[in-house]
């Protein structure tokens, strides 16, 4: 008998641990974040930012603020006329979407409203990292999943519609990187990974494929970031198109 109580009070302990942690993850995904309103206008000009961008894996330990992964998500897919988007995308279908990893959780960010639903609370860089086999994923202070849902652009241009849903991303990622410049930071994109296991990680729906990650962080090599550089300097003795100092970041291309 008095097994068959420790039975029933273990199993019923078992029920009562699965059915708050789903009511967890349901109230975790029903959180929602408002962004703060991204800037139009900034101090380092596109040349600039184009001229500086590489490629870096090193990270510096310091998190990014609100204000930072607000122009960054904005940049790759914020609102900026009515419901145009930051990326051109084909026929105007927008069929990507984009998570956010940090310190504090797994995010995907919604450009109608310029909010992010929160889907997680675990650090999820480290996991994300192991399914790329990109070690550098778990350093970055954000890592941004590029993704892609092929049923919103395949059937108006058929086998066709893959290429634009793949040069979308590219546009995404690189308004992303350029964006990191102009704030100070650097970036690493990433396009070597399972896309299985990329998806299993973060909890995509089967719909929604991985095409490409953006790491985003502070540089974690002595090399000066470019918006702190003296500008005016260079502007005033070579009319704001000089050399920019390049960066000796390690493995930059």
């Amino acid at each position: 008998m008095n097994r068959i109580k420790t039975i029933f009070f273990f199993s019923a302990l078992a029920a009562f641990l699965c059915v708050g942690y789903v009511l967890e993850s349901a109230m975790a995904q029903d959180k929602e974040i408002q962004l703060p309103q991204p800037k139009t206008t900034s101090t380092v000009s596109l040349e600039q930012a184009i001229a500086q961008r590489r490629s870096i894996r090193s990270f510096a330990s310091k998190d990014l603020n609100q204000e930072q992964i607000s122009q960054l998500l904005w940049a790759g897919q914020g609102q900026t006329s009515g419901a145009k988007r930051a990326a051109p995308s084909a026929g105007s279908l927008y069929p990507m979407e984009l998570y956010l990893l940090t310190k504090d959780g797994l995010f995907h960010y919604a450009s109608d409203g310029h909010k992010l639903h929160v889907l997680g609370t675990d650090d999820l860089r480290g996991a994300l990292a192991a399914a790329t086999g990109q070690s550098t994923l778990k350093d970055a202070a954000a890592d941004i999943v590029i993704g892609g849902v092929s049923a919103r652009i395949v059937p108006r241009y058929g086998e066709r519609g893959m290429r634009y849903l793949y040069m979308e991303a590219g546009h995404i990622a690189e308004n992303i990187q350029l964006q990191a410049v102009s704030l100070g930071l650097v970036s690493l994109p990433v396009g070597s990974f399972s896309d299985s296991e990329v998806q299993k990680t973060l909890g995509m729906p089967p719909e929604c494929k991985p095409v490409y990650i953006v790491a985003v962080g502070f540089s974690g090599s002595e090399e000066q970031s470019f918006s702190t550089m003296e500008t005016t300097t260079m502007q005033a003795t070579t009319g704001g198109r000089g050399t920019v100092k390049k960066s000796t970041a390690a493995t930059s291309y």
